[in-house]
């Protein structure tokens, strides 16, 4: 029987032994990502590239210990929570720019670089990279790889696996290959395809070709103000259907607004039950003829004031309100549980009349800030877990959300993933037979279990409630027994 401190040792001969975490204190803050789930790991190691990646997962593997990979852990379905606890390796370490290429467009980066230091790079050669998540500034490229990440402006340039050309990655047996390359379209089949959005199950990511697109000539961004979601959602409907496809269509109601402009001051109006955040970019002649098509059609649905951005220090206003409004939440209450369903747009409607009556009769308050435009919902329920039996009623009617919006004929995610918390539902989507082909692409790449285990798949044994940890491991020290 391995003991903790026989981990330790080869975990320190690999990365070094100040690059590896195993006391109580310092494992705390891995235990957790952006959900609500918790499993305190056995050790934190920090590789610096492919090399000792690679070294890592070997040991793990020939020790028997679980790998959760991990990036800046800002995830919200629990993907890097160490669910069977074992070696958590996180990427912080790997987060170099190593290539940007003006001519063909491409830029290299290893996967700890968060999204937003890409675009900084990106941006000196008048270039920028499209999937652009609420926590851009934090999130990691190899974590929006993991969870095949969106954002904002992915309505009309699409998600990760849109601009993601080739990745270099650590399978869960250990072997270093690539996954694609420098172009589109590459012959044979599309594993880099596969592996995007396998959300840490098939391996590491270890370095990350993208694809690269030129600065907008010109942005015009609306804000369009309204009395009740109902009439917003209407709206989406109508721009999308008059052959209009924005870069951005952005909903808040009125509990996001509030919250926001509390908290920012973005200059939201308050009071109004709904806006819609809509965003053209392209030739000036163009986007502005567009834009005033689609003013006209939140008008004709019931806007009460429809306002353009005068400069880009008010459009920067704006975003900085709907990508900080999640944060701004913790105004109301000290938790959040954020969902991840996908309807289609002509039953906004309908599954936001569904959300409210569920949160309702829960008796739970609910913040809804999501893609409008793509049907991306994400009501957010705000509470406070310590009051007795309040967890239990919200993991109940985030089940029942889940639940309509499938019904609706959409799915359980649209960016954040399954993970843990989504993926007892996958059988409302899938098959038996379809659950087990996907389950065989897990052994082709080496995972025969132990690779971020418990997560995307339906769970099997060991993958039971991840709330409560093991308080003996706090005190047992580098020899107990694992």
């Amino acid at each position: 029987m391995t003991t903790r401190r026989e981990l330790l040792a080869g975990l320190s001969a690999i990365a070094g032994a100040a690059n590896v975490l195993w006391r109580h204190e310092d494992l705390i803050v891995y235990e957790f990502d952006g959900t609500i789930e918790k499993k305190l790991p056995y050790a934190v190691v920090f590789p610096d590239g492919a090399e000792q990646v690679a070294a890592v997962v070997r040991l793990c593997n020939a020790l028997g210990f679980a790998i959760t990979p991990r990036g800046a852990g800002t995830g919200l379905s629990g993907g890097a929570v160490p669910a069977q606890r074992g070696v958590v390796i996180a990427t912080a370490r790997m987060r170099r720019i190593l290539e940007v290429d003006p001519v063909d467009r491409v830029a290299v980066v290893e996967p700890g670089a968060p999204n937003i230091q890409l675009t900084e790079a990106a941006a000196e050669h008048g270039l920028f990279y499209a999937p652009d998540p609420s926590s851009q500034k934090a999130c990691t490229i190899g974590g929006n790889v993991a969870e095949n990440a969106g954002g904002p402006h992915c309505l009309a340039l699409g998600v990760t696996t849109n601009h993601v050309l080739g990745i270099e990655v650590v399978t869960a047996d250990g072997e270093i290959v690539w996954l694609g390359g420098r172009t589109m379209d590459a012959p044979g089949y599309d594993l880099r395809g596969g592996f995007i959005g396998s959300e840490g199950t098939l391996g590491v990511v270890t370095k990350v070709v993208v694809r690269l697109l030129p600065v907008p000539e010109s942005v015009v961004t609306l804000l369009g103000i309204f009395n009740s979601v109902e009439e917003a959602s209407v709206t989406v409907g109508a721009i999308i259907s008059s052959g209009l496809i924005p870069a951005a269509i952005e909903m808040m109601d009125r509990v996001t607004l509030q919250a926001a402009e509390a908290g920012l001051q973005c200059g939201y109006p308050a009071d109004a039950g709904a806006v819609l955040l809509v965003e053209f970019d392209g030739i000036p002649e163009v986007i502005e003829s567009q834009a005033t098509a689609a003013r006209a059609a939140c008008f004709e649905a019931g806007a009460s004031e429809v306002r353009v951005a005068r400069d880009a220090a008010e459009r920067e206003r704006l975003w900085k309100g709907r990508k900080g409004a999640i944060g701004a939440l913790g105004r109301i209450a000290p938790n959040y549980y954020i969902l991840d369903g996908v309807v289609p747009r002509s039953r906004l409607v309908t599954v936001m009349a569904g959300v409210d009556e569920i949160v309702s009769r829960y008796g739970l308050q609910v913040a809804n800030v999501f893609h409008a435009g793509d049907g991306n919902l994400h009501p957010c329920v705000v509470f406070d877990e310590r009051v007795p039996g309040t967890l239990e009623r919200v993991l109940a009617a985030g089940a029942e959300i889940m639940k309509v919006c499938v019904d609706a004929g959409g799915s359980l995610t649209g960016e954040h993933g399954v993970g843990y918390e989504k993926n007892k539902f996958m059988p409302w989507l899938y098959s038996e037979v379809d659950l087990e082909n996907m389950g065989r692409i897990r052994a082709v790449f080496g995972n025969h279990g132990r690779f971020n285990p418990c997560k995307l798949l339906p769970a099997g044994s060991g993958c039971g409630e991840m709330a409560h940890n093991d308080a003996a491991m706090r005190a047992a020290g580098p020899d107990a027994y694992v």
